[in-house]
C-alpha cells in the first residue's frame, strides 16, 4: 500500500470524525439509529453542487442496475451510497485517508447498506484490484491532490472492463491565475496540483480513453457556491458540513473558493470517457 502523504493526512485526517458526524446529526434533530442516505448529504456530498451533481453525473453515465462501480477517492462514501440506492449498482469505495475509510464503513453500516457498498483503503496510483474489475469508475473532486494524473488514468483504464466508462466531476486550473489558499482541497499551494482543461483532456486521450461527454460546469458551480457562502454568512456554520472534514475550514476557505470561481482561477468540468471494447 502506498504511504500516505503527511501533508494530506494533516489536511483531511480529522480526529473523532464519526463521533463528530453523529453529534452534528443529533443537533439537526436526526436519530443516528434511523438514518436515510439523504440525511448525511450535508457532510458526505463533499464536492461543489453536492448531491445534485452526483445525480446528474450518474444519469449522464448511464449506470445499469447490477453493474460494478469503483468510486476513486470515495471520502465518506456519500456518492457510493447514493449511486447504489439510486441505480441499483454495487459500489466499491477506495480512499487513501484511513479516517475516511473507517467512517465511510461505519456510516454505511448504520444505513444497513453493507451488501451494496464496501470500502478499501489504498492509493489511486496503486489500485488493489485486478485488471478489468469494474464496469464503471467514478471520480468527484479527487484529482486536485494527485500530481501524477497520467498514472492515475492508466490505473483507471486498467481496472475497467473493455467498453467500461470513466465518469468524472473535477476542479481544473482556470486562466485567472493560481488559486487562493486555503481552499477546500488544500491548506496551501504545496498540496494542490491542478491541470487546465486542455491538458486534462489530452491526458485522457493519451491513456486510451475516448471522450464521450465534456461539459464545463463552472457557471453552475459559481451560482451554487455563491448561495452556500451567503447562507453561511447569514446563519453561521451548520452542525453538519464539510467543515468537519478538513483542517482548512471556516469563512476564509469559503471566501477564497468563491473568489477562485469568480476570478476564473478554477474551473469545474464533468465528463464521460470510455475504454475501447
Amino acid at each position: 500500500m502506498a504511504k500516505i502523504d503527511n501533508r494530506l493526512a494533516a489536511h483531511y485526517g480529522q480526529d473523532d470524525l464519526f463521533e463528530s458526524i453523529l453529534a452534528g446529526l443529533r443537533k439537526m434533530g436526526k436519530d443516528p439509529a434511523n438514518l436515510r442516505p439523504e440525511d448525511l448529504a450535508p457532510v458526505d456530498a463533499f464536492h461543489i453542487r453536492g448531491r445534485a451533481a452526483t445525480l446528474e453525473l450518474g444519469q449522464l453515465a448511464g449506470i445499469a442496475a447490477g453493474s460494478s462501480v469503483l468510486d476513486v477517492g470515495c471520502g465518506l462514501g456519500g456518492s457510493a451510497r447514493h449511486l447504489a440506492t439510486t441505480f441499483g449498482c454495487r459500489v466499491t469505495g477506495l480512499d487513501l485517508i484511513p479516517a475516511y475509510v473507517q467512517t465511510a464503513a461505519r456510516l454505511t453500516e448504520l444505513l444497513g447498506m453493507q451488501a451494496q457498498v464496501t470500502f478499501r483503503e489504498g492509493s489511486a496510483l496503486e489500485m488493489p484490484f485486478p485488471d478489468g474489475s469494474f464496469d464503471l469508475v467514478w471520480s468527484e473532486h479527487v484529482q486536485m491532490n494527485i500530481a501524477d494524473k497520467a498514472a492515475l488514468l492508466r490505473q483507471i483504464h486498467r481496472v475497467l472492463k473493455p467498453g467500461g466508462r470513466f465518469v468524472f466531476h473535477e476542479i481544473l486550473q482556470g486562466s485567472g491565475g493560481e488559486p487562493y489558499f486555503p481552499a477546500p482541497w488544500a491548506s496551501d499551494a504545496s498540496q494542490s496540483v491542478l491541470i487546465d482543461p486542455a491538458g486534462y483532456r489530452a491526458l485522457l486521450e493519451g491513456a486510451g480513453f475516448a471522450v464521450l461527454t465534456w461539459d464545463d460546469k463552472t457557471e453552475e458551480s459559481l451560482e451554487w457556491f455563491s448561495q452556500i457562502v451567503q447562507r453561511v454568512r447569514a446563519k453561521g456554520t451548520p452542525p453538519l458540513g464539510v467543515h468537519l472534514l478538513t483542517s482548512a475550514s471556516g469563512q476564509e476557505t469559503m471566501d477564497n473558493n468563491l473568489l477562485n470561481l469568480q476570478e476564473g482561477r478554477i474551473m469545474v468540468f464533468q465528463g464521460v470517457a470510455q475504454k475501447p471494447a
